[in-house]
């Protein structure tokens, strides 16, 4: 039976949703709690009290950047350096509360952003309290409560159903089966579920931590790691460091205390200098800090990033799946035309709009504009949750006069239209229906939905709707059947009698960001329910390459292989069904593209769940939001652009810094494993390595890894970094050693002007490193690497931080030499960035 929309008040507050019909189910059913209820069961903890939070808390935030594996090495070292001194050789020390502090306060304010668009964008439920719908946060729902439901809605809490109107969930989130399930008075309905039709209430049997989905798992909009090849490469090289770093350091203590056996101090320090290097801890930091940085510019595009690496992996898609409605087209629809059909035929009415003489009086009834204008009215009417179509319908019909609900005659005013039963609009059925007792006493069902789903093909009308649709109009069938509502098939002798032809409205910004995906290389597909020709209308006005071959999924093939091709060639989908939606997002990621999809519906949820990225607009169902990695609160379709290039930002300069760091790593673990071999003294000092550090990694690294970067990210972040940083360091550590042990062949005694012939030789290196890292080249990155020469160059002629830093270039030849070797290294290094490095990318490509 229909269940009418709640209504205004007595006192003539409305607290139906605005823009269309609320989901409360009217007056008969249970008032709901009463606040003396409500606040008893708040006192008694009975509440839905689970956390929900978008990010992690503060002390999660402290905890994950001050307690590293790598911050507990270089703690130690530290430590050692304030026992042994001087304080300049701890300067390392500082660097690292630096940078952690530097990480913690970043991911701080990407937590003050998601938690503020978290808010913005959660759910409120409606709850039926003292015999009033009311929104209430899903904090406050308490046992008991009597939770109202409409298409689009998500179950937060366990229940009984207690009332239901065609109520249809989908529970393939938690159980894995695709078919809705067709809920009645009494079934159960679990947390994390959907309504994918219908509407109704349940009786709230368990919140908070009992309920289903909350002892299961936290859902997508919380705060989580999923999987990352950003993520997983860095992890991957640091246990790999890992297992380098400590035979090289047990080794690199044994050699130093041997050699420096009459002076331990000088040992300690030189030791700490081998293998504070060797450790990228700024690559973690710089990570966390460029994916946090991106969440903060996003949130000021109102995008809500619900699973941080999801960042990264839009920036890897190379097929975006748009949904039309919601996504190309706005929310809201117009109704521009009713065009009746000749009653007893199908076909088009005169030229004037007047039915031809010698139709049946029965059909010249049903046939008349006015009739139908109230049928529709009525059907407007009996749906509690109105989709964009029926709320156009009820926008310019309403309800007609008299209309109401009820079992049979007798109810409402006399010759007035009333509503038996409601069948609500499925995505699955394509169409909506009513069983209505008609003004003349006859009773009927009442469709309204696809054509080509509710004719047969062939039928003469399709023609007309076809014509429509190529003009980017979308069309409904109005038809009337005998068959009851109940019945197996209700469109069983449907007999059509108007169109309904609706205008949607187009984004502004729909055909500007298509541009700019196809300019990114990017393909975008249209997978929509609607008519084909009406889906290849609206993408070949916003010039969607391949919109004019539009394809109708009910022709899909079965066989995998064959949806996939289909898939990988065509551009427009129409008539899809949420499966089908599903299928070709699978079908495109078995031809290894990464997919992202983009929906408002309860019909895109399945696709958006096993989409690499899913993207949801903000007006759309609770459903859609809950599955979504990404969700756009101002529902532009423009922000994409934005997301896709702070991706790609992120992703492009991480791998451009990480040769930085690793570049250090492999020439330490060179140095430290030949100065164990010969029997020599480390050639630095921490203070040397705070230095170098500083100007040719940490500063550069820091600007480099906020910069502009708009390269589409590929897979193989580890082995791409690795083919530069492993023959880098190694070139730059040979040269560095090369040009110490010619410098102590020299002056075997001076060790200090060994050890600065070794700095200058390895600051050049590093520099000629980070001039390749950083190309092309732009004003400020020539500036950048101009402005770290000039700082090395006041570290070795202002006297008194040669004096703190212990750099004195002795004589003319050694520091030259050093100068020569640093040439040949850059050499080598051009070379292996030409052959190796470029070759093996475009390849790639």
């Amino acid at each position: 039976m229909t269940l009418p929309a709640d209504g205004p008040d007595a006192d003539g507050t409305d607290h139906t949703r605005s823009g269309a019909h609320a989901t409360g189910l009217g007056t008969g059913h249970s008032t709901g709690l009463s606040a003396a209820e409500v606040a008893e069961r708040v006192e008694r903890g009975q509440v839905n009290d689970v956390p929900v939070r978008s990010s992690r808390s503060a002390r999660e935030i402290v905890r994950a950047n001050v307690f590293t594996r790598f911050n507990a090495i270089i703690g130690v070292m530290f430590g050692i350096i304030l026992v042994v001194g001087p304080i300049q050789d701890g300067l390392f020390g500082l660097v690292i509360v630096a940078n952690t502090a530097i990480g913690i306060v970043q991911e701080l304010r990407a937590k003050r952003t998601l938690d503020s668009l978290a808010l913005i964008g959660e759910a409120r439920p409606q709850v039926r309290r003292d015999g009033r719908a009311v929104q209430v946060p899903n904090s406050e729902i308490v046992l008991d409560d009597t939770v109202l439901l409409g298409t689009g809605d998500k179950v937060v809490v366990d229940g009984l159903v207690s009332e239901a109107d065609g109520l249809e969930i989908d529970e393939s989130l938690l159980t894995g089966e695709p078919d809705p399930v067709l809920k009645r008075p009494g079934d159960e309905v679990m947390s994390g579920s959907f309504v994918v039709a219908g509407a109704g209430a349940f009786t709230a049997t368990k919140v908070g931590r009992e309920a289903y989905a909350a002892q299961l798992a936290e859902e997508a909009s919380r705060f989580t790691l999923v999987r990352s090849e950003l993520r997983s490469g860095i992890n991957d090289i640091l246990r790999i460091i890992t297992y380098l770093l400590v035979p090289t350091a047990i080794g690199l203590i044994i050699s130093q205390l041997a050699v420096q056996g009459n002076d331990w101090r000088e040992a300690v320090r030189r030791m700490v200098a081998g293998i504070v290097p060797m450790v990228p801890e700024g690559l973690v930091l710089l990570t966390s800090v460029a994916f946090a940085i991106g969440v903060i510019r996003l949130g000021r595009r109102k995008c809500l990033v619900q699973e941080l690496p999801a960042i990264e992996g839009l920036a890897r898609v190379d097929t975006v799946c748009l949904d039309k409605t919601g996504t190309l087209t706005e929310g809201g629809m117009d109704l521009v035309e009713l065009r009746p059909l000749e009653p007893g035929r199908r076909g088009l009415p005169a030229a004037d709009g007047r039915l031809r003489p010698g139709a049946p009086s029965a059909d010249r009834i049903f046939a008349d504009r006015a009739v139908l204008q109230q049928a529709l009215g009525a059907m407007g009417g009996a749906d509690a949750r109105p989709n964009a179509s029926m709320q156009a319908v009820i926008d310019a019909y309403g309800a007609p006069e008299g209309s109401g609900t009820g079992n049979g005659a007798g109810g409402g005013e006399e010759g007035g239209w009333r509503v038996l039963e409601a069948m609500p609009f499925s995505s699955a059925r394509k169409w909506s229906g009513v069983q209505l007792l008609e003004p003349q006493g006859g009773e009927a069902s009442w469709l309204l939905g696809a054509p080509d789903v509710l004719l047969p093909a062939g039928d003469p009308v399709l023609a007309d709707v076809d014509e429509l649709g190529a003009k980017g109009l979308r069309v409904l069938l109005l038809g009337r059947s005998p068959v009851p509502l109940d019945a197996p098939d209700p469109a069983a002798d449907l007999e059509p009698l108007a169109l309904v032809v609706l205008q949607q409205r187009l984004r502004d910004d729909a055909a500007d960001t298509l541009r700019y995906f196809e300019g990114q290389n990017v393909r975008a597909k249209v997978i929509s329910g609607d008519a084909a020709v009406s889906v290849g209308a609206v993408a070949a006005h916003l010039e969607l390459p391949g919109a004019e071959t539009a394809l109708d999924a009910r022709t899909l093939p079965e066989d995998a292989e064959e949806l996939a091709e289909a898939a990988d060639r065509t551009a427009v989908f129409g008539r899809v069904t949420p499966q089908q939606k599903r299928l070709l997002v699978g079908a495109l990621q078995s031809r290894g593209h990464t997919v992202a999809m983009t929906g408002d519906g309860v019909n895109d949820v399945l696709a958006l769940k096993d989409a690499d990225i899913g993207v949801a607009m903000g007006t759309g169902s609770d459903a859609t939001k809950a599955v979504a990695q990404i969700v756009l609160l101002d529902d532009r379709f423009a922000t994409l652009p934005s997301v896709v290039a702070e991706g790609r930002r992120v992703i492009g300069n991480i791998e451009r810094v990480a040769n930085l760091f690793l570049v250090k790593t492999v020439y330490s673990v060179l140095l430290a494993l030949l100065v164990v071999i010969t029997q020599v003294p480390y050639p630095f000092l921490p203070r040397h390595s705070t230095v170098l550090s500083t100007l040719t990694i940490g500063v550069p690294a820091f600007f480099l890894a906020l910069a502009p970067n708009n390269e589409r990210a590929r897979t193989g972040f580890v082995r791409r970094v690795l083919r530069l940083a492993v023959p880098g360091g190694i070139i730059a550590g040979t040269a560095t050693f090369t040009a110490y042990m010619l410098a102590r062949a020299n002056h075997d005694t001076d060790l200090e002007a060994d050890t600065s012939v070794a700095t200058l030789t390895l600051f050049l290196v590093a520099i000629w490193v980070l001039a390749i890292v950083a190309r092309p080249y732009t004003w400020w990155r020539l500036l950048l690497i101009g402005t770290m020469c000039f700082a090395f160059a006041l570290v070795l002629w202002v006297p008194w931080l040669s004096d703190f830093f212990q750099l004195s270039l002795a004589g003319v030849r050694d520091p030259w030499l050093g100068v020569a070797i640093a040439a040949v290294a850059g050499v080598l290094l051009e070379v292996v960035w030409r052959v190796v490095v470029l070759r093996t990318n475009g390849e790639e490509r």
